[in-house]
């Protein structure tokens, strides 16, 4: 299992950043205690849900990198630990700002992209299967890249430069398709999106 290895070049972080086997479509597949599942349950709470709005809308640019922003990344990488996530767009909080965090390993410190682009994407792309914290209980396929580099800022604005293999590039690709106000719905095939639109429907008309 490799992991995230930060070194310094050039004023620029680069990493790689690969998958952990206890991943499962986006949630991390680990056994909770009560409290455990009590704070997930709390965390998925504050996480916006299919039909918002919110979930819609593409980012704005992160201008001030300052003490909000600071505190957003904090808020987002706690509600993601506690909601046994390994990614979190700003949209899913109901924050129209191009910020997303990400994090594979409980071993590893989780990874904050402000303003982040894909520069290169290459290799083979695969499909696989795909959940989302604000789609509960749905996983769909979704086709992606298998090697994507990525270029960002931190929370104080440092200058990120990023490459991601395997479950990691699906990962970062899920979350940029958040701040684009894209869904896993939009990219996977008719009869799967028929299926998830099944289970969440029913829930639209009761919430």
């Amino acid at each position: 299992m490799d992991s995230l290895s930060p070194t310094r070049s050039r004023g620029i972080r680069t990493s790689t950043l690969a998958a952990v086997s206890e991943v499962h479509g986006q949630v991390r597949e680990e056994e909770r205690d009560a409290q455990q599942e009590a704070r997930r349950r709390v965390a998925l709470s504050q996480i916006r849900q299919y039909g918002d709005p919110v979930l819609r809308m593409a980012a704005r640019p992160v201008e001030s990198f300052d003490d909000d922003l600071a505190k957003l990344a904090e808020r987002m990488k706690r509600l993601m630990a506690e909601a046994r996530g390994v990614g979190l767009a700003a949209n899913q909080v109901g924050i129209l700002q191009r910020l997303a965090v990400v994090q594979l390993s409980n071993e590893e410190e989780p990874q904050v992209l402000v303003n982040p682009a894909i520069v290169e994407s290459g290799g083979t792309k695969e499909t696989d299967d795909e959940g989302c914290l604000s789609l509960q209980g749905v996983l769909v396929p979704v086709e992606r890249a298998c090697h994507v580099v990525v270029e960002a800022k931190d929370e104080r604005g440092g200058d990120v430069r990023l490459e991601f293999e395997g479950l990691a590039a699906r990962v970062v690709q899920h979350e940029l398709d958040h701040l684009d106000g894209v869904l896993i719905l939009d990219r996977t095939t008719d009869e799967a999106r028929r299926e998830a639109l099944g289970v969440l429907r029913p829930r639209l008309v009761l919430s």
